[in-house]
């Protein structure tokens, strides 16, 4: 008796030099998986289109910077996403713990999206990710917020004025006072990853 065998096709991305070669090379591919594999492709995610208007597992490339590979929107989407749960003030906890958090999320994901060639994406989702921080660092703070400012290092009117703002904490963690007493190298030294190389 003849074993039975399963074939499994994932996704997969052919690259040809125009629009009229990508629809015979479709035509051609889908039949041959279809006819002599015995595979169905799905239609739904079968398509002729630019290379920059479509992602594989996670990524894309740019068209304006020369064809470099980079992250796709849909997956930096996600990485936010999954920032936020991370790091919302509702969790309570310590700073520590969020970042110790967050290294892990981050250091996993850098570890697969490392190869992206462009990286201004990822400069953006760092700057985004320490305001989230500043933010919950600010709420966590409360009424002590302005001794804490000046226990940093930003000046009495600066520190008064920030703890006195009718802003909400989103709106303050881009303050200039919370930006001198919570630079960037505090999140560093706390281990908190940069995606951008």
């Amino acid at each position: 008796m003849t074993p039975l065998t399963s074939r499994y096709a994932d996704d997969c991305q052919i690259y040809v030099g125009s629009r009229r070669a990508a629809e015979r090379i479709k035509t051609s591919v889908q039949r041959y998986i279809e006819d002599h594999l015995r595979l169905k492709v799905n239609e739904d995610k079968s398509a002729v289109d630019r290379p920059w208007k479509r992602s594989f597992l996670g990524f894309t490339v740019s068209p304006r910077r020369g064809n470099r590979i980079k992250v796709a929107d849909k997956a930096l989407v996600k990485l936010k996403q999954r920032v936020r749960e991370l790091s919302r003030r509702t969790r309570g906890h310590h700073l520590s713990y969020v970042i110790a958090d967050l290294r892990k999320y981050l250091l996993g994901w850098k570890a697969y999206f490392g190869v992206a060639e462009v990286q201004s994406p990822l400069r953006d989702i760092d700057k985004w990710i320490r305001r989230k921080l500043r933010c919950y660092i600010w709420k966590q703070w409360g009424r002590s917020g302005y001794r804490k400012l000046r226990r940093l290092g930003v000046d009495r009117w600066t520190a008064w004025n920030t703890a006195k703002s009718a802003h909400g904490p989103w709106r303050l963690s881009k303050s200039p006072a919370l930006y001198r007493a919570l630079p960037n190298r505090y999140f560093k030294g706390l281990g908190l990853p940069s995606l951008a190389a």
